[in-house]
């Protein structure tokens, strides 16, 4: 029986050798990081050398980071009391706080008006349409572009953004809301000076240590050129599947896009049902973003593109990584083209 294959990296990919080795010498830190002691003092550094490494894999050294329980919360963080509008294609954890009525284009791109009112995803994980951010944008969700693609937030002139670890290899359970310097944020959890008194509670601290080292290794992988061998791997299996299944449509493909991911819509054939034929194939992938799988809807992403009901249900996403092989992408096309073909004959 051959292996699993695992292709749902944008839901979270395996933890990487680093931040496996972080996590593990940092259990053994006893002291808490708000005490004064050595002990306390070694904790400390913990969580400050990971704040460094993530600030330097943002592009952020000039920014404040604010580490959290995942980018949900950094995400309730920077929006919470904020009357901000965005696009439908957000992720729950930001559409939850702003009002969603920015137009989105066929091709997946938001209408921005009025950029420090607005909160834009970077990139969208379930289509991996990349957004191009305008200069004062207030919110921007970083979280699927972080590691991917080259993220520069010192550069970019957005006023705060979030990101998640579990999405580079990290452990899952930790994020960070970034922000520029002087920036007004009320801490919504009170009770101590943690995290610059925007964030109380005594720190995830071998979460955090994981985090940062997946941080720093992601974005030496990335400058080493790993992602651009993805986009290959990526390419080919789009392609090949494109040749056999003309009705299937390619969701974002035109335009740019993170380099691992396909959105792929058939329409009549339930995303669902591919999702559970392929696991029962030993193949993982998902029907949409992982924060709403299980739940039996039309991708609201594809709805606001524009896509019909048809198409809409019927939207699988596979996102891979550099661990992925092309032989499991050839074993992916193999069984769901399978698939396809006998949805295709029962359709006739």
């Amino acid at each position: 029986m051959s292996p699993r294959a695992y292709l749902d990296w944008n839901a979270s990919a395996p933890l990487c050798d680093a931040a496996r080795a972080a996590m593990l010498e940092a259990m053994d830190q006893t002291g808490n990081p708000s005490s004064v002691h050595a002990e306390g003092r070694a904790a400390k550094a913990i969580v400050e050398r990971a704040r460094t490494r993530l600030a330097q894999a943002l592009g952020a050294q000039g920014a404040d980071i604010v580490f959290t329980s995942g980018a949900t919360e950094a995400a309730a963080l920077a929006l919470a009391g904020r009357d901000l509008r965005g696009g439908d294609i957000e992720h729950d954890a930001v559409t939850a706080w702003i009002t969603p009525d920015l137009p989105v284009d066929a091709r997946g791109r938001v209408a921005i008006t009025d950029p420090g009112h607005c909160a834009v995803q970077l990139a969208n994980s379930e289509t991996g349409v990349i957004q191009d951010l305008p200069e004062g944008v207030a919110v921007s969700d970083f979280t699927q572009g972080l590691g991917k693609i080259p993220v520069a937030f010192d550069w970019s002139a957005v006023q705060m953004a979030f990101v998640s670890a579990h999405k580079i290899g990290g452990p899952k359970g930790v994020g960070a809301l970034i922000l520029r310097r002087g920036t007004d944020l009320a801490a919504r959890i009170r009770g101590g000076g943690q995290e610059m008194g925007r964030r109380a509670g005594t720190e995830n601290v071998v979460g955090i240590a994981g985090f940062g080292a997946a941080a720093e290794a992601a974005a030496a992988q990335l400058a080493a050129g790993a992602w651009a061998e993805v986009e290959r791997l990526r390419n080919n299996l789009e392609a090949t599947l494109e040749a056999e299944a003309k009705e299937t449509i390619f969701v974002g493909k035109e335009s740019r896009r993170l380099p691992n991911t396909i959105c792929m819509a058939t329409p009549g054939w339930k995303g669902e049902t591919q999702v559970m034929q392929m696991d029962l194939a030993g193949i993982a992938v998902s029907a949409g973003s992982a924060c709403s799988s299980g739940k039996v809807r039309a991708s609201r992403v594809l709805t606001a593109m524009g896509h019909g009901p048809q198409v809409a249900a019927g939207a699988i996403r596979v996102s891979i990584g550099p661990r992925t092989t092309a032989q499991e992408l050839d074993r992916f096309a193999d069984v769901w083209l399978s698939h396809h073909r006998k949805h295709r004959a029962r359709a006739a």
